[in-house]
């Protein structure tokens, strides 16, 4: 990290909000920021004087602690004044100088990160495979959108660069939301299980997303053009050179430094550097990390609840050993072996009594039988237990059914390979189990630095990458998708 005197300097504007009287300046800068979202830029002071007077908490408030607070906020770099000098008349009205006041750029910034922070628990976050798709479609682009005018190149960029900001915060935020006390704590509650199929398939949804199209980005990022992104790099700042700046110029090498470093910041979140991992394949082992952690707290969870059933068996073994005892006394001794007497329970109920006496004592009634189901909704009735079965015929069975079926779905696949290639362009309309065999092939084989892989029936084949521009469509029994003209070639055995 480079160390700039911007970094190291003091930021007085955020003084408001921590010192004494800091209810006032942050309720007159809130009035000037909802004034600003109106465009309404240049407010009077009296104008700031009465809309706080409305309030019940402002009732003894005065000018002269209004004008107090608006000198504070100027000094602190929170407003911009201008004297108002259209209806001044004398040079006495000059003197008592009337101003208007606007917020300066940090206080409108400041101002919105308050905001943001104030409405933090209601936002919350979330993953977004879309965005990966957004950036991957937009990637795929680099070598038609160098021939576009600068505006179009400039709104590509934007585009990029946005969708990759809002990547990486929200997979953050919702990170942190998982890794959380709070969340911690939720995780080892019965209440938990209810959620928890719920989250596991929308995480596993996006590690699935996110396997697919950072292996195709991956691809992308190794073979484009370094030429062509010369040329956007050179239309991104030629464009942003013409936007007319009032209050700073920045300079051509300072565009160039911003979107260089933006553009590597993609790559090593793709691709890594000098032999590194990518930031993309350390958030796929962080979040299969927390999908393990999830499968964990579930498993604890309902080992607790079998620990509980393993008790109701010893319960009812002890309930047996009392119905063999031959005479009461026999019982009172073996439940003060059991139990003692500190603290005996007592079970009250309308149980259906055979006689009115009230002098009969507990041993001389009928017992009274009740069944007690645990009150979650997550109870199942418990299955019998039963001995081991001997299956070795039906697995057999299964065994052969399953190699059959493997044999056919090869003969099936080797009618699409034409003199050894298989090529995504001239495929026909494929069963969706066809399609997800070519495609699993296909990622194997790009993620090998030699672009080969090796077949279930062991067959090495050796990817092909399209060298014409454009995408090929991939047409299916359930759906039609586009992906570069990638082509298998087959090695002979």
């Amino acid at each position: 990290m480079k160390v700039t005197e911007k970094l190291i300097k003091p930021v007085t504007e955020t003084k408001y909000l921590t010192v004494d009287n800091a209810d006032r300046y942050r309720v007159i800068v809130r009035f000037l920021y909802l004034q600003y979202e109106k465009l309404k830029y240049w407010v009077y002071q009296e104008e700031i004087y009465e809309n706080l007077k409305e309030d019940p908490y402002f009732e003894n408030y005065t000018p002269e602690q209004c004008q107090q607070d608006l000198s504070m906020l100027k000094e602190w770099g929170n407003l911009v004044t201008m004297q108002d000098t259209k209806s001044v008349a004398t040079l006495e009205e000059f003197k008592n100088r009337k101003f208007r006041y606007q917020l300066s750029e940090y206080a409108v910034e400041i101002e919105r990160m308050v905001i943001r922070l104030e409405n933090l628990l209601i936002e919350g976050a979330s993953l977004e495979p879309a965005l990966l798709e957004r950036i991957r479609m937009s990637l795929t682009k680099i070598q038609e959108i160098a021939e576009c005018s600068e505006e179009q190149v400039y709104s590509w960029w934007n585009d990029l660069n946005n969708d990759f900001v809002r990547l990486n915060q929200n997979y953050q935020d919702y990170m942190r939301e998982l890794n959380s006390l709070k969340a911690e704590e939720l995780m080892q509650t019965k209440a938990f299980l209810m959620y928890k199929d719920r989250l596991l398939e929308y995480l596993r949804t996006f590690v699935k997303s996110l396997q697919m199209n950072v292996t195709m980005i991956e691809a992308l990022l190794k073979e484009y053009d370094r030429e062509k992104w010369k040329i956007i790099l050179e239309k991104v700042t030629e464009y942003e050179m013409k936007i007319p700046r009032l209050e700073m110029e920045i300079t051509k090498e300072q565009f160039d430094e911003n979107n260089i470093g933006r553009w590597k910041n993609i790559e090593e979140w793709f691709v890594g550097e000098n032999g590194k991992s990518s930031e993309a394949s350390k958030i796929f082992d962080t979040t299969n990390e927390v999908i393990r952690r999830i499968t964990r707290y579930a498993m604890r969870i309902s080992e607790r609840g079998g620990n509980s059933a393993n008790r109701r068996e010893e319960y009812y073994k002890i309930a047996g050993v009392f119905h063999q005892c031959g005479q009461t006394n026999e019982a009172h001794r073996l439940s003060a072996v059991l139990f003692g007497m500190e603290m005996p329970y007592h079970l009250k109920g309308e149980i259906h009594r055979e006689t009115d006496r009230m002098n009969s004592g507990v041993f001389e009634e009928a017992p009274a039988k009740k069944i007690l189901n645990p009150r979650i909704r997550s109870y199942r009735e418990k299955y019998k237990k039963s001995g081991i079965v001997d299956r070795r015929a039906e697995k057999e069975k299964m065994r052969l059914e399953t190699l059959e079926k493997l044999e056919q779905e090869k003969e099936i696949i080797n009618e699409y390979i034409n003199g050894g290639r298989l090529e995504f362009g001239n495929l026909p309309i494929l069963e969706p189990q066809i399609r997800d065999v070519f495609l699993i092939w296909l990622s194997k084989a790009l993620e090998n630095k030699k672009r080969q892989a090796k077949t279930e029936d062991g067959r090495i084949y050796k990817v092909i990458m399209p060298k014409e521009e454009g995408q090929c469509e991939v047409r299916c029994t359930d759906g039609t998708f586009y992906m570069p003209q990638f082509v298998l070639e087959f090695e002979e055995i």
